[in-house]
């Protein structure tokens, strides 16, 4: 198996004004291919589990042969995270659907208190990484914070919504204000996406 760049679902320019086209392109063609490359480049040294799924592969590192295990961890977590980051955003953000959101309020106590809480994790993490509401072994939703290209997959949790905050996700724009880059986000935010994973 050879991964491919995917292709982004929307122009590079879709998402403006909150992220800027400029930095989609660098985004998608130079750091996630970048991923996709080095990825490849590992899995070649070891064919015997070169058509074992990503997912896979990611949900438990210890399978994975140890001379390529960083590698994998590292541009496989980054191939695995930004084909999911760009189907989590789109140029027609909505609301969540009801069913949705009334997870969403047994959760956090509201969706907007979900959003704060989502927030809060996003701009107080430290360094590059990422922000996710996933899904645990019971169902039950909660907010995690991963380092690097780190998965909720590597926790045996289901990633139903995550943020870039890598610098190059956003320094273009924002510089160094993670924070109005994050509130920003909020508008391109795919509900449906959500929605689609939480309800699988």
């Amino acid at each position: 198996m050879k991964y491919e760049l995917p292709k982004l679902p929307y122009a590079y320019d879709a998402l403006e004004p909150f992220v800027d086209a400029r930095t989609m392109e660098i985004h998608h063609t130079k750091h996630h291919a970048t991923y996709v490359e080095k990825l490849n480049a590992a899995l070649e040294k070891h064919q015997e589990i070169a058509d074992v799924p990503l997912e896979t592969l990611l949900a438990d590192l210890t399978k994975v042969p140890e001379d390529i295990r960083t590698a994998v961890r590292n541009h496989g977590g980054g191939h695995y995270n930004h084909s999911l980051f760009w189907k989590m955003m789109t140029p027609k953000s909505g609301v969540p659907s009801e069913e949705l959101s009334k997870a969403l309020i047994n959760t956090f106590g509201s969706v907007d208190g979900f959003k704060e809480q989502f927030s809060a994790a996003a701009t107080g993490h430290f360094g590059s990484g990422w922000v996710w509401l996933a899904k645990n072994k019971e169902g039950k939703m909660e907010i995690i914070t991963m380092p690097n290209q780190d998965t909720p997959l590597m926790q045996g949790k289901t990633p139903l919504l995550g943020i870039d905050v890598w610098e190059h996700a956003y320094y273009l724009k924002y510089q160094n204000k993670r924070a109005d880059y994050i509130a920003a986000w909020w508008n391109v935010v795919s509900w449906d996406e959500v929605e689609r994973r939480f309800s699988a």
